[in-house]
């Protein structure tokens, strides 16, 4: 993935991955569920994914409210340690 050239389109995985960020989910294990489920990854490679996604320009153009939300959790979770 070639991070410089944000005019390329997401692949189908990678905008799947932004989809399912989107959802809400409605109780604990519902969400690792649906990432097995829908998108056929184990849970820590979807998150090792989503969070690569999240410093992809591509991403932001793609979907800059979710991207943005994401990206303040996971600050606020760095600034917590």
């Amino acid at each position: 993935m070639n991070q410089d050239r944000p005019e390329q389109a997401l692949a189908d995985r990678e905008r799947n991955i932004l989809a399912l960020e989107r959802r809400g989910f409605p109780g604990p294990g519902a969400k690792e569920r649906a990432i097995r489920e829908e998108l056929g990854l184990a849970p820590v490679r979807y998150y090792q994914l989503l969070n690569a996604l999240l410093d992809d320009p591509r991403a932001l153009a793609h979907d800059p409210v979710t991207v943005n939300r994401l990206r303040r959790v996971r600050e606020a979770r760095r600034a917590e340690r």
